[in-house]
């Protein structure tokens, strides 16, 4: 919980800005995300500035109302553009709000005390609104600059997975200018890693532009529809075993990464053959998790280490998701890692949390005071 040092020096409720929509597929995922975490954080201790952005990549001033950012499968919130503008700034050393429009003078909205970027995917959880904020010295909640950018490229985080001694699955990465000058031998690596494979977009996430592939002839279908996404592609073996999740938060102070108890995601048999989106997000009752995962103590134990180890790899701060594979044989095979995973109330990582004993709003609590308290710069 956040205690009297994360009040600011005039002794009122520090101000947090909730950053949220962007330029990236997952734009209405983001939004929803800030409606679970406004609905939740504690307004007596923080004072709470909604900010969307639109896809144009425009900041503006958003609605408080959590109503606006429902997630249906008839329709998605989205930030709209606005004739007011907003920035950050440094101002007198500290980091102001400025508003904006044609014709009239800058209007400054006050200091804030850190910002909380809810966005998901390229342009937002990549390490570019990271880098702004660096550059302006202003806290924030979650991974810094490169631990965005490795947790965002599921090529690179497997390579940095695998220089950790982390047991990471066949895949092969495909850049734009291998599939458009010899799509051949990429169809020959693929061949070579077996059916089914999972054909993903390098930067992408929320299971957007995912496709299971069980043949050759639907390869050519599969690459195009993560090309929409990102011409970077990732295509991975596919891997009999569990799906086993763990939360991990960053320690306090010098102390180690705090882990979840594991969580297992169980989709409904229907029309979702993974965890993919409208499971994720639309379709109520579609997945279930179940935490603490059916696996042996020894077993849930190794999980526990295995994610901590991952999120140092990266060197993520703040909060990560660590996604495993849990085979027959009981090998653990790291999938994925997440830095900004999905945050509403019905999102794993919150409810891996809960079922560990830390509540959501608690939670949301716990990640403003580590940003609040942290250095900026290097470190």
């Amino acid at each position: 919980m956040v205690t009297e040092e994360t009040t600011n020096s005039a002794g009122v409720r520090p101000r947090v800005a909730i950053l949220f929509g962007g330029r990236s597929s997952e734009h209405a995922v983001s939004c929803v995300t800030a409606a679970g975490v406004m609905g939740a954080i504690d307004k007596n201790k923080y004072e709470v500035i909604p900010i969307g952005i639109a896809k144009s990549g425009q900041w503006v001033l958003a609605s408080g109302d959590t109503s606006q950012w429902s997630l249906s499968s008839a329709a998605l919130p989205e930030v709209a553009p606005s004739g007011k503008t907003v920035t950050l700034a440094e101002v007198g050393g500290a980091h102001q709000l400025i508003v904006t429009e044609p014709n009239a003078v800058p209007q400054e909205l006050g200091s804030v005390d850190v910002v909380f970027p809810l966005l998901h995917g390229p342009w937002g959880e990549d390490g570019t609104v990271q880098g702004l904020l660096e550059l302006s010295d202003t806290r924030y909640v979650g991974a810094g600059v490169l631990a965005s950018a490795v947790g965002m490229d599921k090529h690179f985080m497997k390579v940095v997975f695998e220089a950790a001694g982390l047991n990471v699955g066949p895949y092969i990465a495909v850049t734009d200018r291998e599939w458009l000058t010899d799509a051949e031998a990429v169809r020959k690596r693929v061949d070579k890693l077996g059916f089914p494979v999972f054909v993903k977009p390098a930067r992408a996430g929320s299971s957007m532009g995912i496709s299971k592939v069980d043949s050759m002839e639907e390869l050519d279908v599969a690459v195009e529809e993560a090309r929409r996404h990102d011409l970077k592609l990732v295509i991975e073996a596919g891997i009999v075993g569990r799906e086993i999740e763990c939360a991990v938060l960053q320690g306090r102070g010098t102390d180690t990464p705090r882990t979840s108890m594991p969580g297992e995601i169980a989709v409904a048999v229907g029309e979702h053959q993974f965890y993919d989106f409208a499971a994720k997000y639309v379709d109520d009752g579609a997945a279930a998790l179940s935490c603490p995962a059916d696996m042996p103590d020894e077993a849930i134990a190794r999980v526990r280490e295995l994610a901590a180890v991952a999120f140092d790899a990266v060197g993520a701060e703040g909060l990560s998701r660590v996604d495993f594979f849990y085979t027959p044989a009981g090998e653990l095979i790291i999938n994925e890692i997440n830095t900004m995973p999905g945050f509403t109330p019905k999102s794993m990582y919150p409810q891996m949390w809960a079922a560990s004993g830390l509540a959501y709003g608690e939670l949301i609590d716990e990640l403003i005071h580590l940003a609040l308290t942290r250095k900026t710069g290097l470190r």
